[in-house]
């Protein structure tokens, strides 16, 4: 059966996503709170769950791993003491977009890393992101994608829903594929 996995992406669907600006410390975290319903049906049903986050703040100097260190650390700890859980590993690229990194979103790098490492096959892997970049990744990385929008681009994910809230509704039956 194989270990089986969800990846998140983080600003947009773990915490509120900042306007025009990046979460540069932990009093700019907030989370979004129907995300720990979502991190609870996950993990209550055995999956893995891994972060997989584009911080090209820090490549623009606006802040640094070791500031990034600081909010996960932050963002585990809360997750601990609200689900009794937290991430199985976190994962980032640093890199600015012009730099087109393998590692960055909407390159598959940090997917693909993950799914060897852990020996996941991608059938039993989904990714839930919000952005465009997040949906390319899971197709780049063939894994099944979730889409938390307003609105559908022109990448179509598996699964499309309008807000944390109403994919927690939905999401053990989608697991239950996975």
């Amino acid at each position: 059966m194989g270990n089986k996995a969800v990846f998140f992406d983080r600003d947009g669907i773990v915490n509120l996503k900042l306007e025009n600006d990046y979460v540069k410390n932990i009093d700019e975290f907030i989370f979004n709170e129907d995300f720990f319903e979502t991190f609870i049906i996950v993990k209550s049903m055995g999956f893995l769950a891994f972060l997989i986050t584009n911080q090209q703040g820090i490549g623009k100097g606006l802040y640094t791993e070791t500031d990034l260190q600081e909010i996960h650390t932050f963002m585990q700890n809360k997750l601990a003491e609200r689900t009794n859980f937290t991430f199985d590993e976190i994962s980032f690229a640093p890199n600015l977009a012009k730099e087109n990194n393998y590692r960055r979103k909407p390159n598959p790098g940090m997917i693909t890393e993950i799914l060897q490492k852990y020996s996941i096959s991608s059938g039993n892997a989904i990714m839930i992101g919000d952005s465009y970049s997040d949906i390319l990744a899971a197709k780049n990385a063939e894994i099944r994608s979730i889409q938390i929008s307003k609105y559908i681009y022109e990448i179509s994910p598996n699964f499309h829903f309008q807000s944390l809230g109403e994919l927690n509704l939905s999401l053990q039956n989608i697991l239950m594929e996975c």
